[in-house]
């Protein structure tokens, strides 16, 4: 997960759905069009777009209690809507009584109607339940124009019921794009409905 990228989730239980254009739909017929105006783009398939999400949580702490690893990808399943792959240690740490192919790790990656309906739920209903929210950091966007957001907890999604969490569990979520310029990928995400912080677009 990556240092000073995280954001802290508000304990609320309930979230309402509200009306409005879909990510996938607004991507169509209103951010393609602001793209390719803003940088020249004559040729549709060049046009920046999303691939896919990678939603990826760390279960090394849970090494010992399969239950628990078990209802820990069940959650995560529930959140992404589509059931985790398991990350295996790839070298044995003796300090951490880790061997290689111990599970240490969940992974899901959404493309598709599932990319665009967690992405819609991230916009609509996550990041707005955030706890003093001023807007995502821009230091998540890597070198290939993908952005990467951790997450502490997940108590924000509307499928995780606090009440039945053993412990907090965090996640960092991907945003992988077609794009390897920041600046076309930024813009990309901003269209869609990012809210990022205010006092990083100056």
């Amino acid at each position: 997960m990556q240092e000073g990228n995280e954001v802290m989730a508000e304990n609320k239980h309930t979230a309402k759905v509200p009306t409005h254009m879909s990510v996938k739909e607004k991507y169509t017929k209103d951010v393609r069009p602001k793209l390719a105006e803003e940088f020249g783009i004559k040729n549709p398939n060049a046009l920046p777009k999303i691939t896919k999400i990678v939603v990826n949580m760390g279960i090394g702490n849970l090494i010992k209690d399969k239950g628990l690893q078990e209802k820990t990808a069940e959650e995560l399943g529930m959140i992404t809507g589509q059931k985790p792959q398991i990350r295996p240690a790839k070298l044995s740490v003796a300090g951490f009584s880790i061997r290689a192919g111990m599970p240490v790790g969940l992974r899901v990656t959404l493309r598709g109607v599932r990319m665009y309906n967690f992405l819609d739920k991230l916009i609509s209903i996550v990041l707005p339940r955030i706890r003093d929210f001023r807007g995502i950091p821009t230091k998540g966007f890597d070198m290939a124009g993908n952005y990467s957001i951790g997450f502490s907890e997940m108590t924000m999604f509307p499928e995780i019921d606090i009440s039945k969490m053993d412990k907090n569990k965090g996640l960092e979520i991907t945003i992988v794009t077609s794009t390897k310029d920041r600046q076309q990928s930024r813009k990309l995400l901003e269209y869609l409905g990012m809210p990022f912080a205010k006092e990083e677009n100056n």
